[in-house]
């Protein structure tokens, strides 16, 4: 089943220049602790093509929330720069099968 499919929400955002933010809201604590328990920091680092050790990971049981934060690619609202808001990760991470 696809994340998306799973979750409340899957959204991100810019975290300022050079950080993207993507949170995954679930709207009950078993879905927020299938989506902890079933979503590696590895395969999320692999879906973004970032390294492992960039990536990081909050874990918000108290808001059942499972965030990331990664490096961007290419400084915001440089030339090269295609998503200023960071808005597209998150539809990457909707389509991630859990298991």
């Amino acid at each position: 089943m696809k994340l998306g499919d799973v979750v409340l929400k899957v959204r991100s955002k810019n975290a300022g220049p050079f950080w993207v933010t993507i949170d995954i809201f679930c709207d009950r604590p078993d879905i927020y602790k299938r989506v902890r328990d079933g979503l590696s920091s590895t395969s999320v680092a692999q879906l973004y093509r970032v390294p492992e050790q960039t990536l990081k990971r909050f874990d918000i049981e108290d808001l059942r929330v499972v965030k990331f934060s990664l490096p961007r690619p290419v400084v915001q609202g440089s030339a090269e720069d295609r998503d200023m808001h960071g808005a597209q990760y998150a539809a990457l991470l909707e389509e991630y099968e859990l298991g």
